[in-house]
């Protein structure tokens, strides 16, 4: 399985990863919404690098001009609700894909100290033989992301499949190891971060994603 940490490398992605954390920034949600997007378009641009391409013809006003672009069928696999930003930036490079949204949250007993997974909504096409990009901004214990995936897998098998996310744990990445066919898949995040907290919450990460970007719930 390939993992790309594209934190590693000096890029303008990591001047929005730092906003994303700073606790100075955190009240401002429209700017916290707008970094996810730029994340998900920077992302984007590098898994369409990976992507199968065929050549076609482009009449120009003067001529014609042989052009090479991506022929996979994509469908974009988004969990709710901090991935919608995340979403917007792939769709913004990924027009013309289809497009699947999950409900996966966590639910937690009463002194939260333990926390199950409730999926509460799927709309998604076939993915039978597509490339699947799931896009979940936090992969911490990888849970959301393996009902996610099975769930996604009653849809069809998929031919490829990549995983794209802001801040992911090595805990989560190695969950993710497990759960995805490894000649097959590829995880994409902006940072890999060492620990998870004892409420599950990646350390030092940022929060939470959703409130930060949404507000609080209930």
């Amino acid at each position: 399985m390939n993992i790309h940490n594209l934190g590693l490398n000096d890029s303008i992605l990591n001047q929005f990863i730092a906003e994303m954390r700073d606790i100075r920034v955190h009240n401002n949600r429209m700017r916290f919404r707008r970094n996810i997007e730029r994340i998900g378009e920077i992302m984007a641009y590098e898994i369409s690098k990976t992507l199968k391409y065929q050549t076609v013809e482009i009449q120009t006003p003067l001529g014609v001009k042989p052009v090479s672009v991506p022929c996979e069928k994509i469908v974009l696999a988004t969990i709710l609700r901090a991935g919608l930003p995340f979403h917007q930036g792939f769709l913004a490079y990924f027009d013309e894909a289809e497009n699947a949204f999950i409900s996966a949250s966590r639910k937690y007993n009463e002194d939260h100290s333990a926390f199950t997974i409730e999926l509460g909504y799927l709309s998604s096409p076939s993915i039978a033989g597509k490339t699947l990009i799931i896009i979940d901004p936090m992969l911490a214990t990888g849970s959301s992301l393996d009902i996610t995936y099975q769930t996604m897998l009653k849809k069809g098998d998929p031919s490829r499949i990549h995983v794209a996310c802001v801040i992911a744990s090595k805990h989560g990445i190695d969950v993710a190891s497990q759960i995805f066919p490894e000649e097959k898949t590829t995880i994409w995040a902006g940072a890999i971060d060492p620990d998870l907290s004892d409420k599950a919450y990646i350390v030092p990460g940022l929060g939470d994603a959703g409130d930060l970007a949404y507000g609080g719930k209930l």
